[in-house]
């Protein structure tokens, strides 16, 4: 499965030619003796010995061909050719540029009318965004963001709000193989000025502020950071849901505690935009009822211990949390840090916590250095209280929650892009 995506990442770092030798998959969990003989075997793609394939791609002198390397015009069309309505909706679904749901097409004039949502120029860089870590970066500007936009369906009023989670500088379209997605939180006044929900339905398809900022910030994310194509650019094994649209406001005004963007070092009165990236597992629970302690340890004890836990809480359950004596968020992110615990055998047993987290424990770097020094059998804290979060939503038709994988990835100001 990897062959293709090799092969595209080389051509798109300007080396074509580069030699590859492959193993079979999966290596996660396999025995030493099932490793050896994928070493000792044959590669799966060339069907050649590994090893053999390994020394051939080191000592075979370089031919020209090797040495011409690639070059790519970076620029693309601002306009594409006239056409019918049907055709244009073919050209933008083969070519993968839409997430395969209709879309409006961005003419011009629509193109121009979202553009009056902000203040600053069209050809005004915005940032940049890249499907992985061995992509490129791709730079674009406010008109690339508006024709996104346009094709979600959203309204001018929203373009701020889809400006700010550009600008953020975290993809809504990760190339990762874990199939994560990115998780939206909107806070402060303009939830109100563009009539976004944070009631009932509020993480559904049931308001269109929500449902289209978060389709927009998929739309622009495979489009202006070089595609998002399975097998290619895209190679999430199951792929997400969240990654349709996956943006929610938090029901400040019906919260006992402070609104996100505070608790961040913003004003009440700032309107600020709040990245996850996660979306990988989702636990819920009812609550606070009698054994609720038991119930949120379970979940914490089954998240992914690489990917921290955002938990989105109804009112109702937020003022029952705050009623047993967590007046603010925080005192209850410390019981779950205080509770969110595994032997720390279980927890060293985790592809991506050995290939992200040992490297800095083997350096001495806290609390992972701890962590490796810890008894096999010993139980130790996954996550610390700055890896937590919190956010208030919910219809108040029931008092639920949920935990969600989410990492925070950045905190943009709204206002700078009014």
């Amino acid at each position: 499965m990897f062959a293709r995506l090799v092969r595209a990442t080389a051509l798109a770092l300007g080396m074509p030619r580069m030699r590859q030798a492959y193993v079979p998959q999966p290596v996660v969990d396999r025995s030493a003796a099932d490793l050896r003989a994928y070493i000792d075997g044959n590669d799966p793609v060339s069907h050649r010995p590994f090893m053999q394939e390994v020394i051939d791609g080191l000592i075979r002198p370089l031919d020209e061909s090797d040495l011409q390397g690639q070059s790519f015009e970076r620029t693309t069309p601002r306009l594409l050719e006239p056409d019918s309505e049907e055709h244009l909706h073919r050209l933008f679904e083969e070519n993968h540029w839409t997430d395969c749901l209709p879309i409006t097409l961005p003419t011009e004039a629509r193109v121009n009318a979202m553009l009056k949502g902000t203040s600053h120029s069209a050809d005004e860089v915005v940032g940049r965004l890249r499907p992985a870590d061995l992509r490129e970066f791709w730079e674009f500007t406010v008109e690339k963001v508006a024709v996104n936009a346009v094709m979600a369906g959203a309204r001018p009023g929203y373009f701020p709000v889809i400006l700010a989670l550009a600008a953020s500088g975290v993809t809504a379209r990760s190339s990762s193989t874990n199939s994560f997605a990115t998780i939206s939180v909107i806070n402060g006044p303009i939830r109100h000025e563009i009539d976004m929900s944070s009631g009932i339905g509020v993480m559904g398809p049931y308001n269109h502020a929500n449902a289209t900022i978060g389709r927009a910030f998929g739309l622009l994310s495979q489009n202006l950071q070089g595609g998002s194509v399975p097998g290619e650019t895209y190679m999430g094994s199951l792929g997400n849901w969240y990654a349709y649209t996956a943006a929610l406001p938090e029901a400040e005004e019906r919260s006992p505690w402070r609104p996100l963007h505070v608790q961040q070092g913003f004003k009440p009165t700032d309107s600020v935009a709040t990245v996850f990236f996660g979306g990988w597992y989702t636990h819920a629970g009812y609550g606070p009822r009698a054994t609720w302690q038991q119930k949120m340890r379970h979940c914490l004890a089954a998240v992914e211990q690489y990917s921290p836990p955002l938990l989105v809480i109804d009112p109702i359950a937020a003022r029952g949390f705050s009623d047993l004596g967590f007046d603010t968020k925080e005192k209850l992110i410390e019981w779950c840090a205080d509770n969110g615990r595994l032997t720390a055998r279980e927890y060293w047993d985790n592809q991506w916590i050995q290939y992200l987290m040992r490297p800095r424990a083997v350096a001495g770097v806290e609390p992972f250095a701890s962590r490796l020094k810890a008894a096999p059998d010993e139980l130790i804290r996954i996550f610390e209280p700055a890896d937590i979060h919190i956010v208030v939503a919910g219809g108040e038709t029931q008092g639920t929650w949920k935990m969600i994988s989410g990492a925070l990835r950045g905190t943009v100001s709204i206002d700078k892009w009014r």
